[in-house]
């Protein structure tokens, strides 16, 4: 991947429902595992509510106008190996999602889109 293409980017719909969910809940992180339940889903949780450690990679910290923090978007490492080249993109669709991830009573879910980029 080329060091100017960010890893991971948000759609104008992700980065609204961001702001909303951050005048609720506080800073916010995101985690994809990519295990069961919500497949490829990426869950979003209060800022530090979901423990990250050396199984995780930490691959973008998300700028969102109108936060005063960063998002930040850990992946597990088993998901990342599948994952390295490709550039992810966050996004909102209608749909539920996850009981554990803050935008489930909202009616919408975050989901993944990807493009493949060049090693």
């Amino acid at each position: 991947m080329t060091s100017s293409a960010p890893r991971v980017e948000l759609t104008s719909a992700a980065s609204e429902l961001l702001r909303r969910l951050r005048a609720v809940h506080g800073p916010l992180m995101f985690h994809q595992s990519g295990g069961c339940c919500d497949g490829s889903a990426p869950m979003c949780y209060p800022e530090g509510e979901f423990r990250t450690g050396d199984s995780d990679v930490l691959l973008a910290s998300l700028t969102v106008e109108g936060m005063d923090e960063p998002v930040s978007f850990w992946m597990s490492k088993s998901q990342f190996e599948v994952w390295s080249h490709t550039r992810l993109i966050v996004d909102v669709v209608e749909g539920r999602g996850s009981g554990f991830s803050l935008e489930a009573p909202e009616g919408v879910r975050f989901l993944i889109r990807s493009r493949l980029v060049g090693t």
